[in-house]
């Protein structure tokens, strides 16, 4: 099921934020979402899931605008992970991963052993069991980042659309997450991070798309969008190679990679 983004502008208050922006997502690969602050990049994850409103063009799941698609329908295929790692209310870990499984439940219907069997993957697949009992309100905030993932998972999504994931993260459980996404695309599904990092996006993913001033710059494999002159020109930033043996991306294996180390109007 491919998402597709075909012309899509989005219009936030009396400005447009996203400006006919095309781009087509296969599933079984990690789109890596990256551009300066501003640039558009949250608002085209929103839209992909139809939580905001648009000004022309259309998301598609193949044929489907998601727009127009029964919202169960449209949970069952799309799972999104917001930046704020947010719970309102102090419900026990297991209880917020469970939220996940509601798209696969009929009305007033208990959760079912295959509910219940996927809310243990999913709580497994991001080291969060041992957290199960605990009320959300005690757990730090990478902790809730994790149990937040983990209800995404628990929901089975065609699409895992995230917006930062890492943000709330230290550098051993970024990693892991990264793994375990591109784990979750190996699977068949599709995957589209909002990311800041470029080296992580580069370790990462199999596609980038650049985004700068509500406009798409560049879409395609990592390694023919993210050059030194288009990262300069985006971004504003030197770069230097690196070798990386993280064995992360499509093929894994030694890469070479592209560091950020100044700014191109630096002294």
């Amino acid at each position: 099921m491919d998402l597709i983004v075909d012309a899509l502008s989005v219009k936030l208050g009396k400005r447009i934020v996203l400006h006919d922006a095309s781009a087509h997502l296969r599933p079984g690969r990690v789109t890596a979402i990256l551009g300066p602050n501003g640039a558009g990049k949250s608002t085209l994850v929103k839209a992909a899931a139809a939580l905001v409103g648009r000004a022309g063009g259309c998301v598609r799941l193949d044929a489907q605008d998601v727009a127009t698609m029964d919202p169960r329908v449209r949970a069952r295929a799309i799972g999104y992970l917001p930046q704020d790692a947010t719970v309102h209310w102090n419900i026990v870990a297991r209880d917020v991963v469970a939220l996940g499984r509601l798209p696969h439940l009929g009305a007033h219907a208990a959760p079912s052993p295959e509910d219940r069997a996927a809310v243990d993957r999913a709580m497994h697949d991001t080291e969060t069991t041992h957290l199960a009992d605990r009320p959300v309100g005690e757990l730090s905030g990478g902790e809730r980042a994790r149990v937040l993932l983990a209800r995404v998972f628990a929901g089975e999504p065609r699409w895992l659309l995230a917006d930062e994931p890492l943000a709330s993260l230290d550098p051993a459980h970024q990693i892991d997450l990264l793994a375990r996404l591109r784990t979750y695309a190996a699977g068949g599904a599709g995957v589209a991070i909002v990311l800041h990092d470029l080296v992580q996006a580069q370790r990462a993913a199999d596609d980038a798309l650049l985004i700068a001033e509500g406009r798409v710059v560049a879409f395609g494999p990592v390694a023919e969008v993210m050059t030194a002159d288009t990262l300069a020109r985006v971004f504003g930033v030197r770069v230097a190679p690196l070798d990386d043996v993280s064995g992360l991306g499509e093929g894994g294996g030694t890469r070479r990679l592209l560091v950020p180390v100044g700014r191109i109007d630096a002294a």
